[in-house]
């Protein structure tokens, strides 16, 4: 099944899983969405990722979801820039996501990062999501 957004997918993927409680989800692997995890990670969104190969040979990555006291560390994942309307923002309109307690996740030309090291590398980009 081909799938259209696959930050979309990723990001719905890890809110479900939080909903029902889980301890680890999957996802299919790609590069992009591998960059996306390493900055939930590097932020501790999420404990950690790894890539698995399953019996058919497709890569998979397993996330294993943080939790604080039974809570999901993410209260919030919202999709910002979506395949019917991308969303491009300069280094001088990226502004702190809730006052800085939340982060913007944003594609540059220099790699993903948060909108944080976006600034601090004086880089604009693709806004993909919010995180809280």
């Amino acid at each position: 099944m081909a799938v259209n957004d696959p930050i979309g997918d990723l990001l719905a993927r890890i809110r479900n899983g939080q909903l029902r409680g889980l301890a680890k989800i999957s996802s299919p692997n790609s590069r992009l969405r591998a960059s996306v995890l390493d900055v939930l990670q590097e932020e501790g969104f999420i404990r950690s990722y790894t890539e698995v190969e399953a019996k058919t040979g497709a890569r998979t990555l397993e996330i294993e979801l943080k939790y604080h006291e039974g809570q999901p560390v993410i209260r919030e994942l919202k999709r910002v820039s979506t395949p019917g309307r991308r969303v491009y923002t300069s280094v001088k309109e990226l502004k702190p996501h809730r006052q800085g307690l939340g982060v913007s996740i944003v594609s540059t030309p220099k790699g993903v990062m948060t909108d944080t090291h976006a600034r601090e590398a004086n880089v604009g980009g693709e806004v993909l999501c919010h995180v809280f």
